[in-house]
Formats: C-alpha cells, structure tokens, sequence
C-alpha cells in the first residue's frame, strides 16, 4: 500500500538547509484566497472544509482551491504545491493524524511557507513529537502549528464541526499575526 514512510528522526536536524524562512504574515485574512491541503486520512477533508466554512464566514477569506494528497506519507507532490502558490494566499494543511502524516504535513506548510505563503498546519495531539522532529529536521525547530485532541478519523460530522471550531481561533491567529516560528 504504501512504498515509503517518512521517518523524521533520522540526520542530524538542518543538515542540508538551514532555517527556512516563514511567510510574512497578512494581519487581516479579508479578501485572501484560502487554500486547503488534505491528506487521505478519515476526516481530513472534512475537517478542513469546515475549518474553510468558519473562516469564510468568520474572516471573509475566499476558499479558491481544495486539493488532496495521495499519500498520506509523503509530502504534497510538486506540482501540487506550486499550484497552492499559484493561486493561493494563505494555505491551511491538515489533519495530522498519525506519525507519518504529521510529519509530511509539517514538511509540506513549511515548502508553502519558504514560498512565501503563509500556512497553519492541524496536527492532533498524540503527534506533536514526530510533527516537531519534522520542524526540526527542516531546519525550523520551534514551527508552531495547531493541535486539536486525538483521533479525528473516528470522529462523528458533528465532532469534526465541532473540532474545526475549536481549532478556527488559533488558525486566525498564526495565519495573521506575527510570524513566531520558533518557541526557543
């Protein structure tokens, strides 16, 4: 099923790239096209569809482009990423749900962010340790994302609704405000 893992723990961390560099942040997320990054987890696409709903609503951004990787292992594909770029303003990425998509989805908000699109990773929980050795490997050690309680696979519409609301605040903030890449 699956022809590669990820494994975020192995080399030393920065070895090959140094600290990327995140995105400047807009202060106001009104007007700016939204961009969603699923991966193929249970819930995923739900869960950031309705992260997309709230912040429509909420902040007047204008969801433009929803795509899905088809692994949940590995970081987006290329061309996938470039038309996040292209079209997009500010990116959300989600859900961290396991080990090995945790980490790919930290790897893939920090390609957007080096590209100068501010992104919000969704990482649950039980996986912050494998989403930070990513961060680290990276470069970025101190990457903040949002964390909402593990699992969300199992979770009902309603309990997704009601996670995507609870994760709406702490999405504004690290898409909008200052950019503190690092808690160190």
């Amino acid at each position: 099923m699956y022809d590669s893992i990820i494994d975020p723990t192995l080399g030393p961390a920065g070895d090959a790239r140094g600290r990327t560099a995140l995105a400047p942040r807009p202060g106001d997320l009104s007007g700016l096209r939204l961009g969603l990054l699923a991966n193929t987890k249970r819930n995923a696409e739900d869960f950031v569809e309705e992260v997309a709903e709230l912040l429509e609503s909420q902040h007047g951004v204008k969801k433009v482009l929803v795509r899905k990787k088809p692994s949940i292992v590995n970081p987006a594909p290329p061309e996938m990423l470039e038309e996040l770029r292209a079209e997009c303003d500010v990116v959300v990425v989600g859900v961290g749900d396991c080990g090995s998509c945790s980490a790919s989805a930290v790897a893939d908000g920090l390609q957007l962010e080096e590209a100068g699109i501010p992104a919000v990773v969704i990482v649950s929980d039980a996986f912050r340790v494998s989403a930070d050795a990513m961060a680290t490997l990276q470069g970025t050690e101190g990457y903040q994302y949002v964390t909402t309680p593990h699992p969300v696979a199992n979770l009902s519409r309603q309990g997704v609704r009601d996670r995507a609301a609870a994760a709406v605040p702490e999405i504004v903030a690290l898409l909008s405000g200052p950019n503190a890449a690092a808690a160190s």
